[in-house]
């Protein structure tokens, strides 16, 4: 699939490493592999600060923080900490929170619910002052390829429709998100058959606050038939980030968003009274069918990471520590391949299976949710051993082999694939 003749730029770059996609995963993975002496460019369409959805983080982003060497910002910054997250029922029963603390004393078991513009421009600051060529603006239209193999990337300009820029790289990653430029080119999307989602969302300034350590808990509310559920996510300056999330063909019965998502906040009076005294700005924002994997995740030339590599489901805020550790995992074995001279498929994918491992135990705590018989609270009660793995589960720390016993049990009261 070479790039047509009139897109063939006489402005041509080279690099040891092209990545698309300026988001938490090509950025984490830029950082590592300049620092480690590796020529880097990150190519993204837009310019900073850009708007994207995902403000909540799982306390596990922590050591990647650390190692990026970006805590000392993140304490310094006046986005809300997150100790906790909070259940409650289509009855309007608030569980007990989940305190992430209860299992971990360390500094680690607290987080942050961040504007993604502005935590997105720190992580690209970071990726930049390591060495990496920031290439924003162009939007990238074609793979530069040599038989089977890819080679780099055409982009044009976002500004300047007629200006084309060639990246060549002896390796082209896929960081571009839900795009998933590589995977749909190649058509190696499989959405997932039992997450059929959609979600709409929006913001409030003024709405209700826990007082104390609650103030930046996240809250899963349940409408009152189970046929939704709705985030509730504390940010900076007074707002709050709320979204509705179904089946797509419920909650899309119509094009009006507003509409729904506001006849669906009259069917949770939880979250209804929490709005209550706020005010709603800015557009309602519409999303479908995210949920989906892909069956392969390198080639010649090529790797994905990110949510380009998949993605679950937004009910437990792991969509960025997935990025994050994607772009970690992704750069010790892409150092490993250039160190040896060996950039096979094999070799700078060799953390996926682990790494997919891990997303599959979300994956069944995200179909548990979704099981209109289940109660998190009724299985504690009965399993109280696994209140530690739950919680495990949901600071992300889904790479300990201990956490999957807990869906054996978990199994006997409700069905779970493998």
């Amino acid at each position: 699939m070479h790039p047509p003749a009139e897109l063939v730029a006489m402005n041509t770059r080279v690099y040891d490493v092209a990545i698309i996609g300026a988001g938490p995963a090509g950025t984490t993975l830029g950082t590592f592999l300049a620092r480690a002496g590796l020529r880097v460019a990150i190519l993204d369409r837009d310019q900073p600060p850009r708007f994207h959805i995902g403000e909540s983080l799982m306390p596990e982003t922590y050591w990647v923080f650390k190692r990026l060497g970006l805590l000392p910002a993140l304490r310094a910054s006046k986005f809300p900490r997150k100790y906790s997250v909070q259940f409650v029922s289509h009855r309007g029963k608030e569980s007990v929170p989940f305190y992430f603390f209860e299992t971990n004393p360390h500094e680690s078991a607290v987080t942050w619910q961040v504007w993604r513009a502005d935590f997105d421009a720190m992580l690209l600051n970071c990726a930049r002052e390591a060495g990496v060529e920031f290439l924003g603006g162009y939007n990238v239209v074609d793979l530069i390829q040599e038989g089977d193999a890819v080679r780099g990337v055409q982009a044009r300009s976002t500004a300047n429709g007629d200006e084309t820029l060639a990246v060549e790289a002896k390796l082209t990653v896929d960081a571009s998100g839900l795009s998933a430029l590589i995977a749909r080119r190649f058509r190696l999307i499989e959405t997932d058959p039992l997450l059929k989602k959609a979600s709409i969302w929006t913001y409030y300034r003024g709405a209700h606050r826990e007082p104390g350590i609650d103030e930046g808990a996240t809250l899963i509310l349940h409408t009152r038939e189970k046929q939704a559920w709705f985030w509730y996510i504390p940010l900076p300056d007074d707002v709050v980030s709320v979204g509705v999330v179904s089946d797509r063909d419920y909650l899309l019965r119509s094009n009006r968003p507003e509409e729904i998502f506001q006849e669906e906040v009259a069917n949770c009076p939880a979250i209804e009274w929490r709005l209550a005294k706020g005010r709603q700005f800015g557009p309602y924002y519409t999303v479908r069918d995210y949920s989906y994997s892909t069956r392969q995740p390198a080639g010649p030339g090529w790797l994905l990471v990110g949510d380009a590599l998949g993605f679950v489901d937004p009910i437990y805020s792991s969509g960025v520590f997935l990025a994050l550790k994607s772009g970690e995992l992704a750069a010790s074995a892409i150092l490993s391949g250039f160190a040896s001279g060996n950039l096979a498929p094999e070799t700078i994918a060799a953390w996926v299976p682990a790494f997919k491992k891990g997303v599959q135990a979300i994956r069944r705590l995200v179909l548990a949710f979704y099981t209109k018989e289940f109660s998190f609270g009724a299985f504690v009660r009965r399993y109280p051993e696994h209140r530690k793995r739950l919680v495990d589960l949901l600071v992300g720390n889904v790479f300990n082999e201990d956490v999957h016993r807990i869906f054996d049990d978990m199994a006997r009261m409700i069905p779970l694939p493998e």
